[in-house]
């Protein structure tokens, strides 16, 4: 059963409606990713993809999972070499 239904204008434009964009998470400026899947066209909020997403994108291995004492410990250094005076 559809959500709601858009009108395309004779310039190829619709207007999302209020229940989609409630849904979508999306407001004026947000974009629209349009992907095909066979017969479908499937529309979605653009850029909501999470960290590990990414790194499976860009590298073959997943993740190694780190211990907060781990993260901590990295944050630190990180901090550390950053401020380090020289």
């Amino acid at each position: 059963m559809p959500i709601a239904y858009s009108k395309l204008t004779s310039q190829g434009q619709i207007s999302v409606p209020a229940e989609v964009r409630k849904r979508l998470g999306v407001e004026p400026g947000s974009v629209l990713e349009w992907e095909q899947d066979g017969e479908r066209i499937v529309v979605r909020r653009a850029g909501r993809y999470t960290s590990e997403d990414l790194h499976r994108a860009l590298f073959e291995e997943p993740p190694k999972p780190l211990t907060l004492e781990e993260i901590d410990d990295a944050i630190r250094e990180a901090v550390m070499r950053r401020h380090a005076r020289r």
